[in-house]
């Protein structure tokens, strides 16, 4: 197996239950979407979907929501490819 596979965030149930855990969010609109999203998805997410899901757990709750619901577009360092990308999928959720 290689080290990247080994390192992936698939392989280690710390970086998969750290990921639940940032998903809690304050405002309970995004704690929903995001933890049912992740019961349907997390298990098939790849690194590079994970990454963007960090990303996204980086922001606010209000900002957060508005880039959900599409009043806002992701900006600054979360305005890459795969956090659109992501957000569609959470947008169709």
């Amino acid at each position: 197996m290689s080290e990247l596979a080994v390192n992936s965030h698939q392989s280690d149930p710390v970086k998969r239950a750290r990921l639940r855990w940032r998903a809690r969010r304050g405002l309970l609109e995004n704690d929903l979407i995001l933890t049912r999203f992740l019961d349907a998805n997390e298990q098939f997410m790849t690194d590079e979907e994970v990454d963007a899901f960090s990303r996204l757990m980086e922001l606010s709750d209000n900002l957060l929501m508005d880039l959900i619901m599409g009043k806002q577009e992701p900006s600054a360092e979360v305005d890459l490819p795969q956090v659109h990308a992501l957000l569609a999928r959470l947008r169709a959720a």
